[in-house]
């Protein structure tokens, strides 16, 4: 499933394929959904305007609260006949939001998260175990599609149990784990519990997602599970996973830019930034039938990575995601995300990967205690040793992010584990009782 056709493709190519698909996805959209068909009028363009792909930028941005508007399927651009499957998000923050699918998407799909597994080195004589959540989310069923695209064997074992996960892996003889990187760490943690050596294991290399994760995480997963690991990336409103991966060389994701085509822009100012300058991703959907998004403002954090992969893909790179608009932290006027703050922990021996940021209000001031777990070897009652473990974390974390927060030591496994997204951030702040 390594496609050199395009994954290779010269950038003149693709810049025409692009423009091509474009001013076909753009009329698709015109024609067929009323929300598309309004704002393209409010802004004075029309599909048959677009002569380049800079042209695009006269297009207004497409929001969360737009698919919002539009639940569950007024944001459809095919009849429902067509639709074969619908996916949504979590809706943890709102009203959630309906993706559809044709038949046509659910192979491009595929196709997609094939790749994704060949970047990471997978084969068809890869055992793959799809432990993301099967079920609306798209995780699940979008790395299982993929991997039986790709022919290796798929074990559909989603998440939760994971005593389970740990003896399917060993007895499987499993190659390819494919989750969150959070979960990731937790089922080694179970497996050192169980008595299970996973570095003895087949296990060699981990496809993971579906939550913002740091470099120093990378470190402690390949090192807890003896693998290599690799970063992917996707959202449901664009496709769900397989919209960029990075190969083994784990030198940025690259986009699947024959399917999408990617903006990088200021989240205030909405113009784009200089190339290689982080800002907020945005997307434009060029070959999706269902529900197709015309400059969607992920909200994610990245920037394009300049230069050439040694890998031979041509298409352009992004950084790992290193956080969201809104989940950006302001403390005392310095811009902080939970994924800063990870990078930290990871360096500091003694604590555990496995931490909470959790927001309260005093009088009218916003308060931030990150609450970290000690690893196993600190005695939670060695009073004299917390404190010095608990000065070091905080003069870790003031001299890396310029700013002081309070750090609160917790006893091991007191921070509720994940076996999805990782929560990252509790906020308390409109509880009466911090107020």
């Amino acid at each position: 499933m390594f496609q050199p056709q395009y994954e290779a493709m010269p950038a003149g190519e693709l810049g025409e394929l692009q423009l091509s698909r474009l001013r076909t996805v753009l009329e698709r959209v015109y024609a067929n959904v009323g929300h598309y068909r309004r704002s393209f009028h409010e802004a004075g363009f029309r599909p048959d305007q677009l002569t380049t792909l800079d042209d695009l930028r006269r297009v207004p941005f497409t929001v969360k609260d737009d698919l919002r508007r539009g639940y569950p399927f007024g944001m459809f651009a095919a009849p429902l006949h067509d639709i074969v499957r619908v996916h949504s998000s979590s809706g943890t923050t709102g009203q959630i939001t309906v993706v559809g699918y044709t038949r046509g998407d659910i192979e491009r799909w595929s196709d997609l998260m094939a790749r994704t597994f060949v970047c990471a080195g997978a084969t068809a004589d890869d055992i793959v175990q799809v432990t993301y959540g099967y079920g609306l989310f798209t995780g699940g069923l979008g790395a299982h599609y993929g991997s039986e695209r790709l022919g290796a064997m798929t074990v559909p074992i989603s998440g939760g149990n994971t005593a389970r996960q740990v003896q399917v892996l060993r007895d499987f003889g499993v190659t390819v784990l494919a989750c969150t990187p959070s979960y990731a760490l937790l089922i080694a943690e179970t497996a050192r519990e169980l008595g299970v050596d996973m570095r003895s294991l087949p296990l060699r290399v981990g496809v993971f997602g579906a939550e913002p994760w740091s470099e120093a995480m990378r470190t402690q997963v390949e090192g807890a599970l003896g693998i290599t690991a690799i970063d992917i990336y996707g959202l449901s409103e664009v496709m769900g996973p397989g919209v960029a991966a990075e190969c083994l060389h784990k030198t940025g994701l690259h986009i699947f830019e024959d399917h999408f085509l990617v903006e990088i822009i200021d989240p205030d100012t909405l113009e784009p930034v200089a190339e290689g300058e982080r800002g907020e991703v945005v997307f434009t959907t060029l070959t999706k039938e269902g529900i197709p998004v015309i400059r969607y403002r992920t909200r994610d954090i990245s920037r394009i990575i300049p230069g050439q992969c040694a890998c031979g893909r041509t298409m352009r790179r992004m950084e790992r995601v290193t956080g969201r608009t809104d989940d950006m932290l302001i403390i005392r006027g310095v811009n902080v995300y939970p994924s800063q703050i990870e990078q930290v922990l990871m360096g500091v021996p003694g604590v555990a990967p496995h931490y909470q940021v959790v927001l309260t209000k005093r009088r009218s001031m916003d308060q931030v205690e990150v609450h970290v777990e000690v690893g196993p070897d600190i005695r939670f009652d060695e009073i004299r040793a917390l404190e010095g473990l608990q000065k070091t974390v905080s003069a870790a974390i003031a001299s890396a992010l310029a700013v002081s927060v309070k750090v609160k030591l917790v006893e091991p496994k007191s921070i509720q584990r994940s076996e999805g997204k990782a929560k990252r951030v509790v906020d308390l702040r409109s509880e009466g009782a911090n107020q």
